[in-house]
């Protein structure tokens, strides 16, 4: 089981650890996000899940919601022994990663359309410092189609979620968007 961690000091984190961040915005958390979890953590020693504030993709939940789904989602996940760490951050990911003492960004790719994308910002990342390593996971065959976006477009319009998303944040979603049709609106969310 995952020791669940909320804020790991630099100190209680050995030097000989591999230490690896896993950034995304999470809006929600789908079970491609929870497979590629499950898999970089056997890279590491120590994962970090960087929850992206991001206003500028316009989230349907709080970053605080979304640290917390993310937190309820990875408490039971069986990570071979490494430790995973949930934090949210708003700055650079690059100063993010070296605040962390990562030697290790993790990025997962669903389809070739996300690779030029993410090798660009592989490269820049090398460029804002060399001892930074990225590693691309691919989505396994099953979750290759799933994206936080889909979700919530589903299940917005009524569609059945419970096979992208655990059961925990399917619920979370009907909850909302019974809330947007009962108003018309989406609850305003702090980014906080």
């Amino acid at each position: 089981m995952a020791t669940s961690q909320t804020e790991t000091s630099k100190a209680e984190i050995s030097k000989g650890h591999r230490i690896g961040v896993y950034p995304g915005t999470f809006d929600p958390i789908t079970n491609g996000h929870m497979d590629i979890i499950q898999r970089a953590a056997r890279q590491v020693d120590h994962l970090i899940i960087g929850v992206a504030r991001n206003a500028g993709k316009g989230p349907l939940y709080s970053t605080d919601e979304r640290v917390a789904m993310v937190r309820e989602d990875v408490a039971g996940l069986n990570a071979g022994g490494a430790s995973i760490e949930v934090r949210a951050f708003d700055n650079l990911l690059m100063h993010f990663a070296i605040e962390m003492n990562a030697r290790v960004i993790i990025r997962g790719l669903r389809a070739v359309s996300d690779f030029e994308y993410e090798f660009q910002m592989a490269g820049m990342n090398a460029r804002l410092n060399p001892k930074v390593e990225t590693i691309f996971l691919m989505s396994s065959e099953k979750h290759q189609f799933i994206s936080s976006r889909f979700v919530k477009e589903i299940g917005r319009l009524g569609g059945d979620i419970r096979h992208f998303v655990s059961a925990r944040v399917a619920e979370r979603l009907a909850e909302r968007f019974a809330l947007e049709a009962g108003n018309g609106t989406v609850p305003t969310t702090s980014q906080t």
